[in-house]
């Protein structure tokens, strides 16, 4: 017999909620104990004074912590407290504007680190569970799903105005407090760092990929990240279906704005061209260009190749070390 409309599951067969809220909990109970809720202070007249809070995720066995720029910013100390009541001062390792992450440590004993996932096989749609400690609450759990891939969020970095490309937009809960707080897919991977709240039902997080990677490794060397400049504004977009390049590629990026007197401009590139490689290498989104654009690409020259008036014209541009007056 078939099953009716709306009715349960078959005998013997696994109830959909039950299955979902078995996959959140496992995630939850594995995430939850290497997420910290923390306050931040920078030294005044009269002592310490509190200047932020939010969450953070340990993700080294010598107790490193990853958390948001915006969190730590203003501020020269901290203390962690875990979800199982033990606590540790931090220090501040290294923080980049530019991608909204910061490096901490804890400078006494911390849980066993989180599993770091790559947000590359992230599918919108798929389910994702958030840990941090929204309003001061620390452990909360939200779940939701991917609602979009490839979204842009504005950020400061002294007097300039820049884009963080690539953040994951998600339905799951996020509050103020929640900033610096885990991500997790249905296995229990760190897949993104909660960055902000952009509206009812709207939560973004940076993701963790190959480039963040790289960020949190200059960070935990150097303090900071060096970047190279090119000076382009650009959009991803799928090429034409009359256009078919050599290699298969089909997707570009667009030149919506070209930075007068930076490196691109000089080099001719001009508005509504398509980049459809970089340094010799394919690229067809923000983040396939930008992990080609760091400290060993500065004052070197870097080939860019681009669709203009439907031919391909190749350019050479010398990036330039980013500044904050850039």
């Amino acid at each position: 017999m078939n099953a009716t409309p709306g009715a349960g599951p078959a005998p013997g067969a696994e109830d959909p909620l039950d299955a979902y809220s078995r996959t959140v909990i496992r995630v939850a109970e594995s995430v939850t104990p290497h997420v910290a809720a923390i306050e931040m202070a920078r030294h005044g007249r009269n002592g310490p004074v509190r200047v932020g809070a939010g969450s953070a995720v340990v993700f080294t066995e010598d107790g490193y912590l990853l958390t948001n720029a915006h969190v730590v910013a203003r501020a020269n100390e901290g203390r962690a407290v875990f979800a199982d009541g033990s606590a540790a001062d931090i220090d501040i390792i290294g923080a980049d504007p530019l991608s909204d992450l910061a490096v901490l440590r804890g400078l006494s004993a911390t849980p066993a680190p989180a599993r770091l996932g790559d947000a590359e096989a992230l599918r919108v749609g798929q389910l994702v569970i958030a840990v941090g400690n929204p309003l001061g609450l620390s452990g909360s759990v939200s779940a939701g799903v991917v609602s979009g891939l490839g979204r842009s969020m504005p950020a400061w970095s002294g007097g300039s105005r820049r884009v963080i490309e690539d953040v994951i937009q998600t339905d799951a809960a996020l509050n103020p407090g929640s900033s610096g707080g885990a991500l997790a897919d249905s296995r229990g991977y760190v897949v993104g760092i909660s960055t902000a709240v952009a509206g009812a039902g709207l939560g973004l997080a940076i993701p963790i990929n190959a480039t963040t990677r790289r960020i949190i490794s200059a960070l935990l060397t150097d303090g900071r990240v060096r970047r190279a400049y090119l000076g382009l504004v650009s959009t991803p977009m799928q090429l034409p279906a009359t256009i078919k390049l050599r290699n298969g590629q089909r997707h570009a990026l667009r030149v919506v704005e070209v930075i007068p007197g930076s490196p691109a401009a000089k080099a001719g590139l001009k508005q509504g061209d398509l980049v459809v490689s970089a340094g010799r290498r394919p690229v067809a989104s923000a983040e396939s260009l930008q992990k080609l654009l760091f400290s060993d690409a500065i004052g070197v020259p870097f080939p860019v190749t681009v669709m203009r008036s439907g031919a391909l014209v190749d350019v050479i541009a010398v990036p330039e070390e980013m500044t904050e007056s850039v």
